[in-house]
């Protein structure tokens, strides 16, 4: 647009010197053909047919010839005036024109510097704002990427205790195992001792004779017995160890009778 309005105020300012020029031209061909107008009048010649008559009055016919073309001369200049008028006319209002027409395009070429400087400032301002806005996204990556680091080392961190924990269960759930069987082995060795104590308690009241008793650990040892009652005392006697299949045995058998009203007995 802007290149627009400047070619078009160059050929207004083009066509404005074409009319000066056209004017001054004009002007100037107006001024000649009055001289030559001038000129012819004054080089004529007039050719005067003499009549020796005395009564040809030459004052008189000098005077008409002389009015006639200055009459010529009036009318030409008349008519030279008025097609100059007019012609001024048509250049005065083709100046008019051209000059309102220039006139706008003068306004419009400073309405358009106005926007143009509108718009510059404007696009600075976008540039600031662009570039601000670039940084902010750059050290928000930035910071993305430090917390993105952080969060890996720290899922690491969490995965290896994870793993760690996952390890340690492991090895507790071992143990507890371990734990669980053993203290299943000894209820298993608890119940039957107390089954064995019951029967023993049971026997002691019948007043049976003596039993012999072989009770498997879950540590891995055996006891082994003879119990026989001759009296109310407790069951004294020597201990000793063997292996065992890990079966419960219990027999009876009689017991040779004591020296003593004592109860004596066997625990191997």
């Amino acid at each position: 647009d802007v290149d627009c309005a400047y070619l078009r105020m160059a050929d207004l300012e083009a066509n404005a010197e074409a009319l000066i020029e056209e004017i001054d031209f004009l002007r100037r061909l107006y001024e000649e053909e009055i001289r030559v107008l001038h000129a012819h009048i004054s080089d004529t010649s007039v050719i005067v047919k003499m009549d020796n008559s005395r009564d040809l009055n030459m004052d008189c016919i000098v005077a008409e010839i002389k009015a006639q073309y200055d009459e010529i001369a009036t009318r030409s200049r008349a008519e030279a005036e008025s097609w100059y008028r007019s012609k001024c006319e048509e250049i005065k209002a083709t100046v008019i024109r051209h000059g309102e027409t220039l006139r706008r395009t003068r306004e419009e070429m400073n309405e358009l510097n106005r926007m143009i400087q509108r718009l510059t400032a404007e696009i600075e301002n976008a540039k600031c704002q662009n570039t601000k806005l670039e940084a902010a996204v750059t050290q928000s990556e930035q910071q993305g990427e430090a917390a993105l680091t952080d969060a890996r080392c720290k899922l690491a961190e969490l995965e290896a205790a994870l793993q760690k924990a996952k390890q340690d269960m492991a090895c507790l759930l071992k143990e507890y195992q371990e734990v669980m069987n053993s203290k299943l082995g000894l209820d298993i060795e608890i119940a039957t001792y107390r089954r064995l104590l019951e029967g023993e308690e049971h026997r002691l009241c019948e007043g049976v004779g003596a039993v012999n008793v072989c009770v498997s650990s879950s540590r891995g040892g055996v006891s082994c017995g003879d119990l026989c009652v001759s009296g109310s005392r407790p069951v004294t006697g020597s201990v000793c160890s063997a292996p065992c299949s890990g079966n419960v045995a219990v027999s009876t058998g009689l017991c040779a009778p004591c020296s003593s009203a004592t109860s004596c007995g066997r625990k191997c």
